[in-house]
């Protein structure tokens, strides 16, 4: 178990490092521009939300909806990512923008696992609907670890499955919809998410244990 998440957070780290780095060289042309980081959230996020409307409306044609959904989603999450990375290289980051950030974060995600909960609601998969809670809560507590573990002044960015892999496995997911059930998406979603919360709570403890408070669990 501790060689496959090993090998897992080595993965991890190379497709991150190869993101970051082509992240950086697309925010060069854009610092030049009048483009905020703010108008980057506010496309983002309402990308996402177009997307997940599309993903509802998918018993009309599967294929393209699933699709189209897929191909929107994916197109915010990345301006979720770029308006961060360009308030950083632009000089322009703010308390409030990085607040928002985070938020519309959370937003973005939202929007589609309740969209998808919807879709399977209207197939009557209980299972379906089930791991959909159960993937937004552990997102949720993903980033409520990291921002906790920050605010104590510890890192708190470990583990299997922050915001980019799960935009991954939703995408993933949605593109195979129509052939694959959307269900055994949800379970890696799930899955990758409490694992990290785990992960963030035992690195937490460690990080306490090392500088000389002891954990009351």
């Amino acid at each position: 178990m501790r060689s496959n998440t090993v090998v897992l957070g080595r993965v991890k780290e190379t497709y991150t490092t190869g993101a970051r780095r082509l992240a950086s060289r697309s925010i060069v042309g854009l610092t030049r521009t009048r483009l905020t980081p703010n108008a980057l959230t506010a496309a983002g996020v309402t990308l996402c939300a177009v997307a997940s409307v599309l993903v509802f409306f998918e018993n009309r044609n599967e294929l393209l909806f699933f699709w189209l959904g897929a191909i929107l989603f994916v197109a915010g999450s990345v301006l979720d990512i770029l308006d961060g990375a360009l308030a950083r290289a632009g000089g322009k980051t703010t308390p409030f923008g990085a607040f928002m950030d985070s938020t519309t974060d959370r937003m973005s995600e939202a929007f589609m696992l309740g969209a998808i909960a919807l879709v399977l609601v209207r197939e009557g998969s209980e299972l379906g609907v089930g791991l959909t809670v159960a993937a937004i809560a552990g997102s949720f507590l993903v980033s409520y670890t990291r921002a906790r573990a920050e605010a104590l002044g510890l890192r708190g960015d470990v583990g299997i499955g922050s915001r980019a892999e799960r935009v991954v496995v939703i995408t993933v997911g949605l593109v195979l919809a129509p052939w694959v059930p959307l269900e055994l998406a949800l379970a890696v979603l799930t899955a990758t998410a409490w694992i990290t919360v785990l992960q963030r709570v035992l690195h937490v403890r460690n990080q306490l244990r090392a500088r000389g408070d002891t954990p009351n669990v």
